[in-house]
């Protein structure tokens, strides 16, 4: 198989060999869309995460912790309490350890979250540094987002725009091979910078519009690009998408570098964007109170019946299925030039 996540399908027929929940406190299990776990715990729900980081070596700490917070906040839950594993290389020096260790520690302040725990060792055949997070968080039993609410009628909107960790990661890891292909340095001096503006970290909209509107699902986008997030949320909802092509904002930095890698920002790494599901009556009270806190935001499209499937309207005017990605644009881009393979998958 590819670099990148397992397939949707076999990732299903994985899950599927799960059994009952024996404990009878699971509310929310493992599936595909699904952004955390959630479990009961009395008069709050705990939501827990876990995410390693691989694509990107420089601020691989500071990744770990946004990228699982981003996920228990779609849920509609406070970030609180983070454990880390750090995987190193053999012969790492050790202020490798000090400063992976103090960007996770940086991050978690910077969000008002504990680190509680974790691992740290030096791992036989490693090639590079690797962090598997995990995060936990609560919520109020009303205040649950599911990923998997989604109901036809409902507006789709997406907060920022693609494809922000792609494109910092690629600027970030390939930057020398993308400013051969012709991507100006002052674009990829910007495009590094995207980690921090706009930004990686989804918390503060999703926490938002978990309070501000009847939000029906949340989802971060992220390995796989916006078109697999919709196609996990599509999945886990049970219900069809209809995308206009042209409301989906692509950032000027991943335009340039897209346009000169031959990579199609749809399928590029993109966590930042959020994925938020609710009815249509709501959609432009929502958009207002995400520009009032200088968040942009716009309505990229209908959640339909499932029968419709997830359709994109493109940019002449023609209806067509979503594209699929085989793997994270990003992956295929970094692979050796012989492995790169197709841009689409099935």
């Amino acid at each position: 198989m590819d670099v990148g996540k397992l397939p949707n399908q076999l990732l299903a027929q994985l899950l599927a060999c799960i059994g009952p929940d024996r404990s009878g406190r699971v509310v929310v299990g493992p599936g595909v869309g699904q952004d955390a776990a959630v479990i009961e715990m009395g008069e709050r729900l705990l939501v827990a995460k876990s995410d390693p980081i691989t694509f990107a070596s420089d601020l691989i700490g500071w990744y770990a912790v946004h990228i699982n917070a981003n996920d228990v906040a779609c849920m509609g839950a406070r970030p609180a309490w983070f454990l880390a594993t750090i995987l190193l290389p053999e012969g790492a020096a050790p202020s490798l350890a000090e400063g992976i260790f103090q960007q996770v520690l940086d991050a978690c302040q910077g969000m008002g979250v504990e680190l509680v725990g974790g691992h740290f060792e030096i791992t036989y055949g490693l090639e590079r540094p690797i962090v598997v997070g995990a995060m936990l968080g609560e919520v109020e039993r009303e205040r649950l987002v599911r990923g998997s609410g989604a109901q036809p009628g409902d507006c789709l909107v997406l907060t920022k725009g693609i494809a922000i960790e792609g494109t910092a990661v690629l600027a970030r890891e390939a930057g020398d091979s993308l400013e051969r292909l012709g991507v100006p340095a002052a674009v990829l001096e910007e495009a590094r910078g995207y980690i921090f503006r706009p930004g990686l970290s989804v918390v503060r909209e999703a926490l938002l519009a978990a309070e501000s509107a009847p939000v029906h699902a949340m989802h971060d986008p992220t390995e796989g690009g916006l078109a697999t997030a919709l196609y996990e949320l599509a999945t886990a909802s049970s219900v069809g998408l209809a995308v206009r092509e042209a409301a989906i904002p692509v950032l000027p930095c991943t335009e340039a570098v897209c346009r000169a890698a031959a990579l199609e920002p749809l399928g590029l790494l993109a966590s930042g964007a959020l994925l938020i599901a609710l009815p249509a009556a709501h959609c432009d009270a929502l958009l207002a109170r995400l520009a009032e806190a200088d968040i942009a935001a716009a309505c990229i499209g209908a959640v339909t019946q499932e029968s419709a499937g997830v359709i994109m309207e493109g940019l002449s005017g023609g209806r067509e299925p979503l594209p699929q990605f085989a793997r994270d644009e990003v992956a295929r881009f970094l692979a050796p030039q012989g492995e790169r393979g197709p841009i689409r998958g099935g």
